[in-house]
């Protein structure tokens, strides 16, 4: 199995983060909600595993998270 800088030796990765910026902004607010529930789901066993490593990083996420939701709220 190839390693992951194997893999990417092909990418244009200025390309593909452009790709990606084009899909983020064409989801609404409602799908990229469900994108992070389906995400969350997932791993969530993993969130709880590493709890105590990210927790202030988690915290300060979710404070960010709450700002652009009252942006989009007003």
């Amino acid at each position: 199995m190839p390693d992951l800088s194997t893999l990417r030796a092909g990418w244009d990765s200025d390309s593909l983060l452009e790709d990606e910026t084009i899909q983020l902004r064409a989801m609404t607010p409602a799908e990229s909600i469900r994108q992070w529930v389906r995400l969350q789901t997932a791993f969530e066993w993993q969130l709880q595993q590493t709890a105590s490593l990210f927790e202030q990083d988690r915290r300060f996420a979710l404070v960010e998270l709450q700002a652009r939701l009252r942006l989009l709220s007003d």
